[in-house]
């Protein structure tokens, strides 16, 4: 199992949280809830095999895209 911990602030209210990331399954998407403000946070996780480099993408569940 290839893991990693990372810190991130919630994008709602600020709170910094600290995730185990685990990376062996390749790229995710998915959601994990702000344990201050209860919001969930987007995160998408890109594995770049070749430079070995693992990229983060943090944004609020409710921010559009157009």
């Amino acid at each position: 199992m290839k893991t990693k911990n990372v810190q991130i602030d919630c994008p709602q209210c600020g709170h910094s949280l600290h995730l185990l990331l685990d990376y062996s399954q390749g790229d995710q998407d998915y959601y994990e809830d702000c344990s201050n403000c209860c919001h969930p946070i987007h995160i998408a996780m890109h594995v770049d095999v070749e430079h070995k480099r693992l990229a983060l993408r943090i944004n609020a569940d409710d921010e559009q895209y157009y």
